[in-house]
């Protein structure tokens, strides 16, 4: 039986560490955690049973592994010692007989993204970015239709956008968005970027190291690797729509508290095709699971066992391809979800009408 793996780690640390081990996650407190995570070596967390395709019947089995560092222990570390331990529990990944390793959350952006993580193991590595990016763009979509924005005549914002995830998105937005937005720290990155995608684009394009931007923005897809929020409430207009891809989080609770006009969707929650059980609650209902999860799971069903998103740049011809595989197989978009919650069709009709009123006030 084809197998595959995937690398979790504790983002919310004393949450996600209750959920392996409740008393620690008790007894210890967040810094306490960063500081213990440095000396845990990886831990087997849990078996996956039941992935199966709908186009072949293929079954495949997993298994979670976690690697101890949070994601402030992994910017703290050198680079080295963070790769070593990634390395460390990709081998507990093999050894368990897994013939392909996604990597997920931090462990997927530090350092070269990837790259020598793979050339370290012996089996083919993914980042499960290409997939990431095809639901995200496609969650967001689906959220602006649910709240009569068209996309055609809207201002998209991207936020990270020169980072991985965050350029290929820029580059999707900006063949259909009247204007996209390109937001990021670094204004010569930012530059090259805007001049990559001038090419082409039927957007206008405008680019800012400035949050306050996001006033202007009807849609926002934020993707960074901040290790805090740094969406707040003040920068946002009303009836918008945040699609927030980062892990951690991007977007502040404080959004979700004082604004009932305000649309905000976790970015790619897939369904997961077959009577899935993870034995792990990671965060979603049963049978669901992250777009970069689905990937590594899609590529296992595929019999696709290569290193497949690696690596800072992400190819469309990687995002177009990976999506029609994962749809061949029955991964599919699945309902919306904000901070671990389901977003009814009450809730939206209720933030319609609440941003309405809000925009008549504006």
């Amino acid at each position: 039986m084809d197998s595959f793996a995937f690398i979790i780690h504790p983002i919310d640390p004393k949450r996600d560490v209750s959920r392996k081990f409740p008393l620690l996650g008790r007894v210890l407190n967040e810094r306490q955690i960063d500081f213990f995570s440095t000396f845990f070596p990886p831990i087997y967390i849990s078996e996956i049973e039941g992935v199966t395709s709908e186009a072949t019947g293929k079954v495949i089995r997993g298994w979670f592994v976690a690697c101890p560092y949070t994601p402030r222990r992994m910017r703290e570390l050198p680079v080295s010692t963070v790769y070593r331990k990634i390395i460390q529990t990709g081998r507990m990944a093999e050894s368990l007989g897994a013939q392909i390793l996604g990597l997920g959350a931090f462990t997927s952006v530090v350092g070269d993204a990837g790259v020598t993580i793979a050339n370290s193991l012996d089996i083919p590595v993914t980042t499960g970015d290409s997939f990431t990016v095809s639901m995200a763009v496609q969650s967001i979509c689906d959220a602006a239709a649910l709240m009569d924005i068209h996309i055609e005549d809207a201002t998209v914002a991207v936020v990270g956008a020169s980072g991985t995830i965050g350029r290929v998105c820029s580059q999707l937005f900006a063949g259909r968005a009247a204007r996209t937005l390109l937001i990021a720290r670094d204004e010569n990155k930012l530059a090259v970027l805007r001049d990559q995608l001038s090419v082409g684009s039927r957007s206008e394009l405008i680019t800012s190291t400035k949050m306050d931007r996001l006033k202007d923005a009807q849609l926002i897809l934020t993707v960074t690797s901040a290790i805090h929020d740094i969406l707040r409430p003040e920068n946002l207009q009303p009836g918008s729509v945040i699609c927030d891809v980062a892990r951690p989080r991007d977007v502040s609770a404080m959004v979700a508290a004082v604004r009932d006009d305000i649309l905000v969707i976790d970015g790619g929650m897939v369904d997961v095709p077959g009577p899935v059980n993870f034995h792990f609650n990671f965060g979603f209902p049963e049978g669901k699971a992250y777009a970069c999860m689905a990937e590594t799971m899609a590529l296992a069903l595929e019999g696709r066992f290569e290193d497949y998103t690696v690596g800072r740049k992400i190819e469309m011809s990687r995002v177009n391809e990976i999506t029609a595989i994962a749809e061949r197989h029955g991964f599919r978009l699945s309902g919306f979800r904000s901070f671990e919650r389901e977003v009814t069709d009450a809730q939206i009709e209720m933030i319609r009408r609440n941003a309405r009123k809000n925009q008549r006030r504006v």
